[in-house]
């Protein structure tokens, strides 16, 4: 298996898991509310925090564009919702800080090329590539043109697409993360044993991006080869917002680091051993020594 190294972090067959705490739009284009959810990833023990960069005016459909939509903020068109939960430059700055002073990784995903120069232009070297934007050859190339490290996500994927996708971005870094883009995803669709096929298909680190109710399916995706975990995080389930069901909020996101760590400590080596802490019970209890 290719290692991959995802900023300052190398992720090979030996190394801790790379936990990714998503904080996506769940900040709903307030810095504040951003800057404590990056609290909240440091204070649980995440390795990076992650957000999401679009160009409205490119993503947005036409047809979409004027629709009104109701919000916490009263009507607006969907253009002005969509405007209003983008961060500028100077904001990223200041998130970037601060994450980089809690020993944090800082990325984003870019759902369109002037997004992605928009964070190149911010020194980022690690891109998370959306489900979404899996099929963007455009947005691939440019990816792949920049050297930028690469977390592909696979949700609404087939082989044949996520093969081109990772063709593409074969010069680069890259982590594969098995996804499956339902918010919330019921246990039936999770399909966690896509996660070792991923592994030996494609010869690259494999992770794990969910969007499932729970932490339980998160650390068996660690026990089936997961060496990245990304989930969304909120500080409340209940807010307003189309991601917020599916995210874990604080005590949660603490439980979910700890269980992973456990875990990656308890599959050891793969080689049948007799421990030491053994011995004194196999020389009281065996009759056949």
């Amino acid at each position: 298996m290719r290692e991959a190294l995802i900023g300052d972090f190398l992720i090979d067959e030996t190394s801790p898991v790379f936990i990714v705490a998503e904080i996506g739009i769940n900040h709903n284009g307030d810095l504040d509310l951003a800057k404590q959810l990056i609290e909240v990833a440091a204070k649980a023990g995440a390795n990076a925090v992650k957000f999401q960069k679009r160009n409205p005016e490119v993503c947005v459909p036409d047809a979409q564009k004027s629709l009104v939509r109701q919000t916490p903020w009263g009507s607006m068109s969907y253009l002005e919702y969509r405007n209003r939960m983008e961060f500028d430059a100077s904001q990223y700055q200041v998130l970037q800080s601060q994450a980089k002073s809690l020993g944090l990784q800082f990325f984003a995903s870019p759902w369109d090329v002037d997004s992605l120069n928009f964070l190149l232009e911010l020194k980022h070297s690690v891109i998370k590539v959306a489900s979404a934007c899996l099929t963007d050859d455009d947005l691939l190339s440019a990816i792949r043109n920049s050297g930028a490290a690469a977390i592909l996500s696979t949700g609404m994927s087939e082989i044949p697409q996520i093969s081109r996708a990772v063709s593409l971005l074969s010069n680069n870094d890259l982590v594969v993360c098995h996804a499956t883009s339902t918010y919330p995803c019921s246990p039936e669709e999770l399909n966690l044993r896509v996660i070792p096929f991923l592994k030996e298909k494609y010869q690259v680190p494999v992770g794990y991006s969910g969007h499932e109710v729970g932490l339980v399916t998160s650390v068996a995706a660690v026990a089936l080869g997961a060496k990245l975990i990304e989930r969304h995080i909120t500080l409340d389930r209940s807010m307003w917002g189309s991601d917020q069901s599916a995210s874990i909020e604080p005590s949660g996101f603490e439980r979910l680091v700890r269980y992973i760590r456990t875990v990656e400590k308890s599959l050891g080596d793969g080689r049948k051993k007799l421990y030491d802490s053994e011995i004194p019970h196999m020389l009281k209890l065996r009759r056949f020594q």
